[in-house]
């Protein structure tokens, strides 16, 4: 498919949004945007401040000043209103970013820009792991500020919380989601409320707007301020969410949200609790819940967890939706997706996905024990991802800028990909502290997703290079034709000019011919959606067979029923009755070769993942009683 007619045409199934619908709009991205960033205040500051021996008033207002213009560098400046622009027909996320910069390049510049695209997408599984654990567990904290007496209570309500979270998944988050806006709305509006309180208080925390206060802190300490962005950088967690999620609200509704509701309310909030430390410094303890009065501490810590659970929802269908993307790119085996909405395309559930993400959950809870303890871990997470979309950035803005332009968009994106390495490498001094466990995820995933995405290379690779033309063979059998029968044979085929090894077989096998034969190829496009018009082609290629090439975007969801109906109508001459047609697939079994093309270690991971894959049958939504699966060994 050309990018040419792919770019002309509107994309099906990307959300149209009238002017009526942004403040409903803008509501939802405040339960699923800004979950994560949302609940930052809980740990990011007592995180900053722990270190220190004597908290003195030059380190609260100079740590508040950096944490502050970080927000308005990193969140505001860089994601909010750059990289948003660079949507792929409307959607975000590490993967969508990716398919832009890699396409039209093509040598060694394409293969490192994938591989760091990927790297990136697999540390996004470890901050799925990291985000639902330390959330929950800062909020349940809350209840050592009522009574100490509580604090061993926290680890196994955040169990009993996190376990009923995962539960519900397979329900689906549209009851859910009508909650998550509003419940965040007023998470934010207490946000707000409780700084603003604590600054109306002590007013000269405001000082901390002031660069000069973090720039000095800076001159004074400058090991200690590089180091510090390690726990600074936790106010910029859920960042990522704000491009990941374009295509679900639309980026003037994130924008509008982000400067109106989430900002502000952050603010107050970080303020407020530097406001309470200048007051009193051992506060330090736990200086968001300690913001609140005596009475209103018990509603807090409800609200709090109430609000972490959103924050973990947000993440949690994150991580199925790069699954999705990465299974349709080619990057992960099939999985089984089921929808939880007849309406939402976007509400998926992944029970694969659920189930080790649950675990992973679990283990972290019970091997870390606080919030504090994670917050390493986090930091490495999430600064390795924001580091990979300022490098794609890089490959992808300055497009179509010449001459002034350009200039300046080069600068302003290395100022920020400078910022984006030191807030890196601050985190890799704390690999020892926790860092080591995303690290050690995302080194894992990398490894499954480019040996599966290698392996299916070199078997793509061996099929064209074994294979014969489709169309000149087809010929023959037609002068030349076994015993035929009646109905129809589809023969899947990753390559529609080349013999299917399903159809050599079935010839050498059973020596018959259907009177109708279709070689049907699905084919994933570098854009999320394809239109009605673009989703399929059909090639005549001889008296009685034909090719099918189905098209879908990276964000959709293969049926292959239903494609085949639409083929009925625009070829009436193709008999696709249902009960009259069967399908043909290939089952490879991977076995070594004598040169073998891929490390031993390799080759047996690629078949472990090839034999648990989602079949095909269920993938493609092919009714399993018409299927008839050829099995052959193929060499690596």
């Amino acid at each position: 498919m050309s990018q040419s007619s792919s770019s002309a045409t509107r994309v099906a199934g990307t959300p149209a949004h009238a002017p009526s619908s942004q403040a409903v709009l803008m509501l939802g991205a405040l339960g699923v945007v800004y979950g994560d960033i949302g609940t930052s205040p809980l740990y990011t500051l007592r995180a900053c401040l722990t270190g220190f021996a004597d908290l003195e008033p030059a380190h609260i207002l100079g740590v508040l000043s950096i944490l502050f213009w970080l927000l308005m560098l990193v969140v505001s400046f860089k994601y909010v209103m750059l990289v948003l622009r660079a949507d792929n027909r409307g959607e975000g996320g590490t993967l969508a970013l990716l398919e832009l910069a890699v396409r039209g390049r093509e040598g060694r510049l394409r293969w490192l820009l994938i591989v760091l695209g990927i790297f990136g997408a697999a540390l996004f599984y470890g901050d799925s792991m990291i985000t639902p654990a330390i959330s929950v567990l800062s909020a349940l904290e809350g209840i050592g500020v009522v009574s100490h007496t509580l604090d061993p209570w926290v680890v196994p309500l955040a169990l009993i919380v996190l376990v009923a979270l995962f539960m519900i998944q397979s329900h689906g988050t549209g009851a859910m989601g009508k909650l998550f806006g509003p419940v965040m709305g007023v998470w934010f509006l207490v946000l707000a409320v409780l700084g603003g309180w604590q600054i109306w208080q002590t007013p000269q925390v405001l000082q901390a707007l002031n660069p000069v206060w973090g720039l000095r802190f800076i001159a004074e300490a400058p090991l200690m301020s590089f180091l510090l962005l390690g726990a600074v950088v936790l106010a910029l967690t859920g960042a990522e969410a704000l491009y990941a999620d374009m295509g679900h609200f639309g980026r003037p509704a994130i924008r509008r949200a982000w400067f109106s509701m989430v900002l502000p309310a952050l603010t107050l909030c970080y303020f407020g609790q530097g406001a309470l430390l200048l007051r009193d410094p051992t506060a330090i303890r736990n200086p968001f819940f300690l913001m609140a009065p005596d009475w209103g501490l018990v509603p807090l810590v409800g609200l709090a967890t109430i609000a972490t659970v959103v924050a973990s929802q947000a993440v949690i269908s994150g991580a199925y939706s790069v699954t999705r993307q990465a299974v349709q790119l080619g990057f992960w085996p099939r999985m089984q997706i089921l929808h939880t909405s007849a309406v939402e395309k976007g509400q998926i559930y992944l029970p694969q996905v659920n189930a080790l993400l649950l675990c992973a959950v679990l283990v972290l809870v019970v091997l870390f024990r606080d919030s504090e303890s994670l917050a390493a871990a986090y930091g490495f997470a999430v600064t390795g991802t924001m580091l990979t979309t300022s490098v794609l950035a890089f490959a992808v803005l300055p497009r179509g800028s010449t001459g002034g332009k350009r200039a300046l968009w080069m600068v302003t994106l290395s100022i920020l990909l400078v910022v984006d390495i030191l807030l890196f490498g601050a985190n890799i001094f704390k690999i020892h502290e926790g860092g080591w466990l995303p690290l050690a995820v995302g080194i894992v995933v990398f490894t499954l997703m480019m040996t599966w995405r290698r392996g299916r290379h070199l078997l793509a690779d061996m099929q064209a290079r074994d294979r014969q033309p489709l169309a000149s063979f087809m010929e023959q059998l037609e002068t030349y034709p076994p015993a035929r029968v009646h109905g129809t044979a589809i023969f899947m085929t990753m390559n529609p000019d080349n013999v299917p090894p399903a159809l050599l077989h079935n010839l050498k096998h059973n020596k018959v011919l259907h009177d109708h034969v279709i070689f049907l190829t699905i084919r994933v496009a570098d854009v999320p959606y394809v239109s009605v018009e673009e989703r399929f082609s059909v090639n005549k290629i001889s008296a009685s067979s034909w090719t099918v090439v189905i098209h879908y975007g990276f964000k959709e969801d293969p049926d292959v029923p239903e494609v085949l109906r639409e083929v009925t109508e625009a070829y009436p001459e193709i008999d696709l009755e249902p009960m009259r047609t069967s399908f043909y697939l290939s089952r490879q079994t991977v076995v070594a070769a004598r040169r073998p093309a891929m490390f031993g270690w390799r080759r047996a991971l690629f078949s472990f993942l090839a034999r648990n894959s989602t079949r095909s049958t269920k993938f493609f939504k092919i009714p399993p009683n018409r299927v008839v699966e050829m099995g052959m060994q193929v060499e690596l």
